[in-house]
Parts: structure tokens; C-alpha cells; sequence
């Protein structure tokens, strides 16, 4: 194996030249960024920061606690960050659903990667089952995000629609079939274009930095494969379990539309 480069904090701090050509363009542009890309670029190498002596701490001191611990704050985090990125307001109903599905698909879609495809023993050996956690939480978190706003944005679109379904006599469930498939195509598209695109158009993260550490490209490719297998069906579960249970939240016990 290779010797993997260390860098040292002149050379990270080099990095941050980007950073700089990315205001002067925004300043050149006149587009009022400066505050926002300034305070991301330091709240990012502070929780990174904080993360890596966290992760350095719970690999040493493996313990399922540690690794759930952690795992629930992840998922805390998922779920308010889609209530952020969503701007239209959301029922206390859809907000249920939205953290229930968030969280038992991708529960399911980490526990079934863990112990049927890699097999890893013990299964909560936290330097396997959490940074897989937060790609598959991250992916699923964007993928609801999605899904969230075309259901909204569709209800309110085709109001009509479905209520002129409903007097005919349709169900809510087909009645609303159409902004429901809508739905589950826009919060998957992201994924799949993703997939597409890997390995000719861009190299992942993950395979990129397993090669940096001197790792053989074809391991890397091994596990980039089953990583991003693993994610598309994540994304499909969680996103499926959201959009057939968001859509009833719309509909009153009359099979009314109350939005």
C-alpha cells in the first residue's frame, strides 16, 4: 500500500484559496453572498473539526450505545433540516409522517447494509455503520425534501382536479395517484442521475478519498458499487413509505381535500 499523504495546515490552509476566488467572483458579479459563503466556509471546518475528534473518540471506544447515540442525532438533525428546506407551512399530520418515514427507512436500509451485505461483526462497529448512516440519512433527507414540495406544490395545483375526481366518486388514494407518482419520480430522480453519471462523469467522495488513502481502485470500486446500490434502495424505501402515507394527510375522514 502507498503511503498516504498527511497534510499539513499550511497546505489545508492553501485550500482555502477557493474559497477566496469565490468572493471575488460574487463581489465582481455584485451578488450578495459574501456573508453567507464566509459563515458556511467556517461553520464547516468547525463541525468537520469537531466531528473528526468525535469519530476519533467513538472508533477508539467502540460501544453500540456510542454508535445509536450518535445514529439518533443524525436522524434528529434529517428531520428538521427537511422541515427547514421545505418554505410552505406543513400540518402537524405531514410532519409525522415525514419523520417516521425518514426514520424507519433508512433504520431498515442501514441495519439490512450492515449485517447482510458487508456482514460486519461486532454490527455496531461505528467506523462501518456511521459514516454509511450519514450517506444514506443525507440522500434520503434530499430525497424527501423533494418529495415534499412537489406533493405540496402539486395539491395545490391540481386542487381541482382532484376534487372533480372525488365527485365522481374516486377514492383519495386514486384521485391523487398522478401527484403521487409525480412525487416519488422528482425525489428519486437526484439518485438515479447520480448513479448514471458515476465513474465516467464523476468519482464519488467515498471512492475518491479510499484511493487518496492508498486503497486499490478496484476495492474502491467494490465498495462504491454496494454503497450507492445501497443508497438508491435507501432513498426508494424512505421515499415510498413517505408518499403513500403523506398523501392521506390531506384528505379528512370524509375523503374530503382540506387544503
Amino acid at each position: 500500500m502507498e503511503k498516504i499523504i498527511d497534510l499539513t495546515l499550511i497546505q489545508l490552509a492553501s485550500a482555502y484559496i477557493f474559497v477566496v476566488i469565490l468572493l471575488v467572483i460574487v463581489k465582481i458579479k455584485g451578488i450578495a453572498r459574501e456573508k453567507e459563503i464566509l459563515i458556511g466556509s467556517i461553520r464547516m471546518t468547525l463541525q468537520l473539526i469537531l466531528v473528526g475528534y468525535l469519530l476519533s473518540y467513538v472508533f477508539e471506544n467502540s460501544n453500540p450505545f456510542y454508535t445509536l447515540f450518535i445514529i439518533a442525532v443524525m436522524e434528529v438533525f434529517a428531520v428538521f433540516n427537511i422541515y427547514k428546506r421545505v418554505k410552505k407551512e406543513l400540518s402537524l399530520k405531514l410532519k409525522k409522517v415525514i419523520a417516521f418515514s425518514i426514520v424507519v427507512g433508512t433504520l431498515v436500509g442501514q441495519f439490512y447494509f450492515v449485517l447482510v451485505v458487508l456482514r460486519i461483526s461486532p454490527w455496531f462497529e461505528p467506523r462501518y455503520f456511521i459514516p454509511i448512516a450519514g450517506m444514506m440519512i443525507g440522500n434520503s433527507m434530499t430525497g424527501i425534501s423533494l418529495g415534499v414540495e412537489r406533493l405540496l406544490d402539486g395539491f395545490i395545483s391540481k386542487k381541482n382536479l382532484v376534487e372533480s375526481a372525488l365527485m365522481l366518486g374516486a377514492t383519495p388514494q386514486v384521485a391523487s395517484r398522478d401527484i403521487v407518482n409525480s412525487s416519488f419520480d422528482a425525489a428519486i430522480l437526484p439518485t438515479i442521475n447520480s448513479m448514471v453519471g458515476m465513474g465516467i462523469v464523476f468519482l464519488p467522495g467515498m471512492m475518491t478519498g479510499q484511493i487518496l488513502s492508498g486503497i486499490s481502485p478496484l476495492i474502491a470500486v467494490e465498495y462504491q458499487i454496494a454503497i450507492m446500490l445501497g443508497i438508491v434502495g435507501c432513498v426508494s424505501l424512505t421515499v415510498f413509505v413517505f408518499v403513500q402515507m403523506a398523501y392521506k394527510t390531506f384528505f379528512n375522514k370524509y375523503c374530503q381535500l382540506n387544503i
